[in-house]
């Protein structure tokens, strides 16, 4: 599945459990497998997941030089990735019953966007909404 031609940014993360993100985010958050890559062990050297034409990509947490560290190495998330939805309010029902999160539920903005926060299965922080800028 191509990306739209229009992307030129792709967030990326890194996971202590990077196999279990995967099908974490696949479920709760409605992401779909492009390409999973094995590392060493049981870990992921590279993934991608697709939502609606866009990637994200993934990765296992792991000392190779490049300097980044987990929310939970972190204590706390230091930003947000902001993904545009056709319908926030049953992705928000799909998110809640897969065990999301919730920092803030469906909330209609001033900008005209209906919007929601959540984190992730590892702590990382997620909005969705209809806003697109």
């Amino acid at each position: 599945m191509p990306t739209t031609a229009t992307q030129r940014l792709y967030p990326t993360h890194r996971y202590q459990d990077a196999r279990a993100a995967i099908v974490w985010l696949c479920r709760a958050f409605g992401f779909e497998e492009r390409a999973v890559y094995p590392g060493e062990g049981d870990t992921i050297a590279h993934a991608e997941l697709e939502y609606d034409g866009s990637v994200f990509m993934l990765a296992s947490t792991r000392d190779d030089g490049y300097p980044t560290r987990t929310v939970r190495e972190l204590g706390g998330a230091n930003g947000v990735i902001y993904v545009a939805v056709e319908d926030v309010d049953a992705h928000f029902a799909r998110a809640v019953a897969a065990g999301a999160g919730i920092i803030r539920p469906p909330t209609d903005q001033d900008y005209d966007s209906r919007d929601y926060s959540a984190r992730d299965c590892e702590g990382n922080l997620w909005s969705f909404g209809t806003y697109r800028p």
